[in-house]
């Protein structure tokens, strides 16, 4: 067998420390530019592989990163994905990911194998009905935890998501002001802080402008394109006809729509939608979707930050950090349209 490639092999190929190929390979500052990157060079052309349990046996630290949430398949999430990875590359950090799909089980075992790995902490949007002690598991066994999107009841860990009872309200203040007043809400569920809060955003906007809420014009459920692609038979058989819509996600008004234009129905002219979340795929809907930026990016780079500070000794005061949505006004809304 070949002989394994070692640090003091490198070393003595360039004529420098042991120390100095280590501190090197870990992308010091204490190691000069050019010097770090002959080592690296070197390294390569050796085939030298970097021993990370070994390192971890002399440092307490994996490098290992664990990342859950409910389905990467979403594009929520897959952008604040985006920004946690780069984030946690800028710190050379891995991370290991899965999806829970909301379930309890998949999501505790999942925790249980990161604290088995020696996972330096995890960040999780939590499965809905996660329990308090599922998070202490984590926290008391030295695995720091942050949440994101979703919150927690009785929980002092910092948690980042936006405020979603103020984006919604954004929404559906924005249709109140083109001159709607039924208007239907459409996706989610109060199983999850995320649904509780946005319903709750959508009732105080009507109350604030003295519009009954009629319960009637709620259809709970849909998160997906299919989803709301579905519900828009419900929604055009109300007995209240709704001449708009705030739905629950992107996803959710962009199903709306095509359910409304296959019953031949014009969206932004004969029914006003909005989405939520500001998906890249938004502005290219057809019509272009009026949506609520959500900060998915924020979340994500905050998230990753706050973790990697914990793991420096510093860290974020441990309660809910919102961020405050924007408007993104485009063809999907416009003033009431005389029937």
């Amino acid at each position: 067998m070949a002989q394994k490639i070692k640090l003091s092999t490198i070393a003595e190929s360039l004529g420098v420390s042991t120390a100095t190929v280590s501190l090197a390979l870990r992308d010091s500052p204490l190691v000069a530019d050019t010097t770090r990157e002959k080592i690296k060079d070197q390294a390569r052309a050796l085939g030298y592989i970097y021993n990370r349990r070994a390192a971890s046996l002399r440092t307490s630290r994996s490098g290992i990163i664990g990342v859950v949430v409910h389905d990467i398949m979403n594009p929520f999430y897959a952008e604040i994905l985006r920004a946690i990875e780069s984030e946690l590359d800028r710190n050379r950090q891995t991370f290991i990911l899965s999806n829970h799909y909301d379930s309890v089980e998949k999501q505790r075992t999942f925790l249980e194998t990161l604290l088995q790995l020696g996972s330096d902490g995890v960040i999780m949007s939590p499965a809905i009905g996660t329990p308090r002690d599922d998070l202490l598991l984590a926290e008391n066994n030295g695995m720091p935890t942050i949440l994101i999107a979703r919150s927690v009841p009785d929980i002092d860990v910092p948690t980042f998501r936006g405020d979603d009872a103020y984006g919604i309200a954004l929404a559906t203040n924005h249709l109140i002001g083109l001159g709607h007043r039924v208007i239907a809400m459409i996706g989610g569920t109060d199983q999850t802080s995320t649904g509780r809060d946005r319903y709750q955003g959508y009732v105080d906007a009507l109350k604030k402008a003295g519009i009954e809420v009629d319960p009637a014009l709620r259809i709970p459920g849909p998160r997906t394109k299919q989803g709301g692609f579905e519900a828009a038979v419900n929604f055009l058989s109300m007995a209240q006809k709704p001449t708009a819509a705030v739905c629950w996600n992107d996803l959710v008004a962009i199903g709306l729509m095509n359910g409304i234009q296959r019953a031949g129905l014009v969206p932004g002219r004969d029914i006003s939608v909005t989405g939520y979340d500001d998906l890249e795929e938004a502005s290219i809907a057809t019509p272009a979707l009026t949506t609520v930026w959500n900060g998915q990016s924020e979340v994500g780079r905050m998230a990753a930050r706050a973790l990697l500070d914990k793991l420096a000794g510093s860290h974020a005061e441990d309660y809910l950090h919102l961020i405050k949505p924007e408007m993104r006004i485009r063809q999907s809304t416009a003033p009431l349209h005389p029937r």
